[in-house]
């Protein structure tokens, strides 16, 4: 686990990307402060992106621990707006148009003058009844390598306790190489039945636990964002996997098919299963080869 600390300062895109999961109103406050100041002292734009927060109690707080927030605001240092303006701000919510809004955000930044984008953004819709809210998983493993590996940005995901339920809480966080607030999904034994988490030196996911039919919902979150990845060269680690069901080896192919890119998926620790399947349709080593580490 990531404490607070080390995501606040760390450079790297593991650091970068957080969920920061919290029980309480004090909670909150504490990380949205120390997020916002290290933002202003590092003359990066701090965005906030509130759902079940009133954007007045963002700049409120602010202005309680000593932060000028209306001059920041003023200043264009400080945005803070919705999520129905930003990740909801079409018909449904869609990982391709929020990762396009990413990459535009950090370009009107920087062209006034700031050195990066430092935004916070809460993301209790994603277990609403919402259109498109199915993909944030989806959506959470992508952006390590479409956003952060590749821009000046620094985002924070809160997750509150009291609104995400615990199981759908831990599959999210699992989704971020770095976390606060919540154990190490891989370290519990009553953790999720199966995560997925983006690698950190390449391309591509690791799969841990049991990919069964009772969380077929996180394998295609998974899958979707194996096949959306315009990476040339994927990974797929199946090396901490526990079972993986004639379903889930069926989706493996399947989103190795639909790849656009002409290299094959690379599988991590393929299990006797994957491996059969190969032997037995030849024609799959064009869209999958299985690799040592």
């Amino acid at each position: 686990m990531h404490g607070t600390s080390a995501i606040a300062s760390g450079d790297s895109a593991v650091d970068r990307h957080a969920a920061v999961v919290f029980s309480s109103d004090a909670e909150w406050a504490d990380h949205l402060v120390a997020f916002v100041r290290a933002g202003i002292d590092r003359d990066e734009q701090v965005q906030y992106f509130a759902d079940s927060t009133d954007p007045g109690r963002v700049t409120r707080t602010l202005d309680e621990r000593g932060i000028d927030a209306a001059s920041a605001v003023r200043r264009g240092q400080l945005v803070v707006t919705t999520a129905g303006r930003t990740y909801l701000s079409g018909a449904r919510f869609d990982p391709d148009t929020m990762i396009g809004l990413w990459h535009g955000a950090v370009e009107a930044a920087t062209a006034r003058g700031h050195r990066g984008v430092r935004a916070i953004g809460e993301m209790s819709w994603g277990t609403r009844d919402i259109a498109g809210a199915e993909r944030l998983l989806e959506y959470e493993l992508r952006i390590h390598h479409e956003v952060f590996a590749r821009l000046p940005l620094c985002a924070w995901c809160f997750y509150d306790r009291r609104l995400v339920p615990r199981a759908d809480l831990e599959v999210l966080a699992a989704a971020h190489l770095a976390r606060t607030g919540i154990a190490d999904c891989h370290d519990r034994a009553d953790g999720p039945a199966l995560s997925v988490t983006p690698l950190a030196g390449r391309p591509g996911f690791r799969l841990s636990g049991s990919a069964g039919y009772e969380n077929r919902h996180v394998t295609a979150s998974a899958l979707a964002a194996l096949t959306a990845s315009p990476a040339e060269h994927v990974t797929l680690d199946l090396s901490a996997l526990d079972h993986l069901d004639v379903a889930a080896l069926a989706g493996i192919a399947r989103a190795a098919h639909r790849r656009s890119a002409v290299t094959p998926v690379r599988l991590l620790g393929a299990p006797p299963a994957l491996r059969r399947m190969l032997e037995l349709f030849p024609e799959l080593g064009g869209v999958m080869e299985v690799a040592g580490r």
